[in-house]
């Protein structure tokens, strides 16, 4: 699904020269490589504020405890996503209220964010899904409305640019209260390890994140608020410098694969392509179609056989996840969840495919479909 190897060769000079001035300099926990990584991430994203964290699930994690959010406070998300949104809610004693996503961009509902609010919500937490936002603008104006914070989930949307109604352009994540990403390895912007990221424009927000990614102090010794132990490691950080320069090339790269799938792919009845947001570009983390009356466990073992990787996200929703079963849910609550659950596939997507690739991965799964 990932090429990592063929990627890390283009930078490989680069990238080895950073990790041996870590090693060099012996200044492995918040060294030079963090700030400086830190400071060409909130000029890429035009954001004040970026603190690195140990991945993603722990930036949102920090970002809930810095709006002081507290056991019983509802915090309404997608059930179409992976898990880690939602178990943070949970781990924290906030109650994950639950809502279901568009059809055809995969991206949060608002009318069902909107239905879904009660006294007791306090924010939203939008998620960027396979590589575009959510309708930012209109949840915006929905947190206004009901004075809620807005965490967005960007961790497979890095990159992505929104167009607000008067034309200003923001990068995903820049928009709501708090951002939160992650740089797991085969992230668009990943690192060879662990790491994330939470970005603010809020001042004293950015503060209080920080304090709480360190032990809940901004002077050493001295704890103010409940902290936990989250800190971006200076190796990862001297990668992260390397390939945020290429980041724009990785998005490029990941487009022309897309556009490719879609011409191939685009015309056939037995599978949707993906459906962009209108204002939003998408920086493809996943390139994922929708089935039609298609046996989706043979296309994979067919696709296999030839040597081509395929994945499913997510196969369940998480309201019929063990962890998260409530009395509030059932299964047929989230029609179009549960339908796209059973229906999605993912192909291929990174920044190493060429075309000659690209062509073996559309004709094979034509010739499936053409068959089945």
């Amino acid at each position: 699904m990932v090429d990592l190897k063929g990627q890390y060769i283009k930078i490989k000079e680069e990238v080895d020269k950073g990790i041996k001035e870590v090693i060099e300099n012996t200044a492995f926990i918040n060294g030079p490589a963090v700030k400086e990584f830190q400071a060409d991430l909130e000029k890429y994203l035009n954001v004040k504020h970026v603190i690195p964290c140990a991945n993603g699930t722990d930036a949102l994690q920090i970002a809930m405890m810095a709006l002081d959010l507290k056991p019983g406070d509802e915090v309404i998300t997608a059930n179409f996503t992976y898990v880690a949104t939602a178990e943070v809610i949970g781990i924290l004693g906030l109650t994950p209220v639950l809502v279901d996503v568009y059809p055809d961009t995969f991206t949060i509902d608002v009318a069902a964010i909107e239905k879904a609010i009660t006294p007791k919500t306090k924010a939203i937490v939008p998620i960027h899904l396979y590589g575009q936002c959510a309708e930012m603008e209109a949840i915006m104006e929905l947190s206004k409305k009901h004075n809620l914070y807005v965490i967005e989930d960007v961790a497979q949307a890095i990159g992505a640019d929104y167009t607000m109604a008067d034309g200003i352009k923001r990068k995903a994540g820049t928009i709501g209260n708090i951002g939160c990403t992650s740089f797991f390895p085969s992230k668009n912007l990943g690192c060879y390890g662990d790491g994330g990221a939470i970005y603010t424009n809020d001042d004293e927000l950015a503060k209080k994140l920080k304090m709480i990614a360190h032990h809940g102090q901004s002077v050493q010794y001295v704890h103010d608020v409940l902290g936990v132990n989250s800190r971006l490691d200076t190796i990862q950080a001297a990668v992260l410098k390397v390939k945020l320069k290429q980041l724009d090339n990785y998005t490029t790269a990941r487009i022309k694969a897309a556009a490719h799938y879609d011409s191939k792919l685009g015309t056939n009845p037995k599978v949707k392509i993906p459906v962009r947001v209108k204002n939003s570009t998408h920086v493809f983390h996943q390139y994922t179609l929708q089935l039609v009356g298609v046996d989706r466990n043979k296309l994979r073992e067919f696709l296999q056989e030839r040597g081509i990787p395929s994945m499913i996200y997510y196969p369940i929703p998480l309201h019929m996840q063990n962890a998260y079963k409530s009395d509030r849910y059932k299964a047929g609550d989230f029609p179009v969840t549960e339908k796209l659950c059973a229906s999605v596939i993912s192909l291929p997507m990174h920044t190493e495919l060429d075309q000659e690739t690209l062509n073996y991965i559309t004709d094979n799964v034509l010739e499936f479909l053409n068959k089945s």
